[in-house]
């Protein structure tokens, strides 16, 4: 169907909002909050109708790579590198996760990838252009 593969592609990181504030409110550790500063961060996604492989290229060689089913509970890891389960739903258009502390979700709009984390009324917002 006509949309699915929206998601598919390579964006490199553009800008991002309330990031200092978020990654206190989940308990980031300080080097890893260093890390993820204004990092420029490359999302890889790889989508096969429900099925998407989400990896995440940090300068410096370091990879995250979730793989999931929408619908279907997978193994994740978070921005900190804590492992947990998940189910990843697909609501208007967008891909919705709860993780552990914070509710994430992806959508593209206007041609960029952007993705909004909650954490108990703190909204981080991380936007990237597509590259690839």
């Amino acid at each position: 169907p006509k949309g699915t593969m929206a998601f598919a592609g390579k964006y490199e990181f553009e800008g991002d909002e309330n990031y200092e504030a978020f990654v206190q409110k989940i308990g980031l550790p300080s080097d890893k909050v260093e890390m993820g500063r204004n990092c420029k961060i490359v999302t890889e996604v790889v989508q096969n109708g429900n099925d998407f492989t989400w990896t995440q290229h940090f300068p410096g060689g370091r990879t995250t790579t979730n793989s999931f089913t929408v619908g279907k509970e997978a193994d994740m890891e978070t921005m900190g590198g804590k492992k947990f389960k998940a189910t990843v739903k697909m609501e208007d258009g967008k891909l919705v996760a709860d993780f552990p502390n914070y509710r994430h979700t992806a959508e593209i709009a206007g041609g960029k990838l952007v993705e909004i984390s909650s954490c108990s009324g703190v909204v981080y917002k991380r936007t990237s252009k597509k590259i690839a």
